[in-house]
């Protein structure tokens, strides 16, 4: 017995001392755990093709580090937030936004994970309605959320006292909803009057977003991706975008970084 048992333990040893030799391949379970444990280390990030599976004919920049100091915008008055559909930076960025909240397609939150996209998104209370579990998974993988009124309503339109009832109840919705209070508003439509900059900064609002739409793309501009308009889905529209600003040589910044 204590014969057969040396010959099991010197055969256990060759076997091991062959394998390290390469004689033969190993389907030993403990390898195939280390090759899933490599695998894993290799993946960690976005995944090597992410940007084909999103339509892009080559990898996305990463975001630049945020700059040491925010740059300067003007106040709109005395008192009042600034206005910006453009930031006055020379860093080769422009900065992804979307608004409303009506789109949630689960798979816009994999494109912003694997392509780690730094957008921003402007929320409506009325129209995300039950839907604030996917602009959480949103937050979870590197968005922000924003401020856009509880109603969207055509701000203008509503006395002063309307039109803060409006974007400092949206930013009470958004402390409960995910313990943050937005420091970006965006008016519905664009549109808005000097109540409107008042009220924004009475609730707090440190900027007032539009964007810029068409033409050659600069550093610093503002952008609104479409949500799905035209039967287009908010991915698709998303990736025109991008190679948009690949084609530019720009990256996309974060908007609150700058801001």
């Amino acid at each position: 017995m204590r014969c057969r048992g040396v010959a099991a333990l010197l055969a256990g040893v060759l076997c091991v001392s062959g394998c390290l030799t390469g004689c033969a391949q190993s389907v030993d379970p403990i390898e195939r755990l280390g090759k899933k444990a490599a695998q894993k280390v290799r993946t960690h990030g976005p995944p090597v093709d992410a940007y084909r599976r999103w339509g892009l004919s080559a990898p996305q920049d990463p975001a630049p580090d945020p700059p040491a100091r925010r740059p300067a915008v003007r106040a709109a008055g005395p008192g009042l937030p600034p206005v910006v559909d453009r930031v006055p930076t020379r860093d080769k960025v422009v900065f992804l936004t979307f608004g409303d909240g009506a789109e949630k397609d689960p798979r816009f939150v994999d494109m912003v994970r694997e392509l780690r996209l730094p957008v921003s998104v402007f929320l409506t209370d009325s129209v995300v309605g039950p839907g604030y579990a996917h602009f959480g998974r949103l937050r979870a993988v590197g968005a922000s959320v924003q401020n856009h009124t509880l109603d969207h309503p055509y701000l203008p339109g509503l006395p002063y006292a309307g039109q803060r009832a409006e974007i400092c109840g949206q930013q009470e919705k958004l402390k409960r909803r995910f313990g943050i209070r937005p420091r970006l508003f965006r008016p519905p439509y664009g549109d808005y009057d000097d109540d409107t900059l008042r009220a924004a900064g009475d609730c707090g609002i440190a900027a007032v977003v539009l964007w810029r739409d068409g033409g050659p793309l600069h550093p610093g501009d503002i952008l609104r991706c479409s949500e799905g308009q035209g039967g287009t889905s908010l991915t698709a529209s998303t990736a025109a975008v991008l190679r948009r600003v690949q084609g530019a040589g720009l990256r996309v910044g974060r908007l609150e970084d700058y801001l």
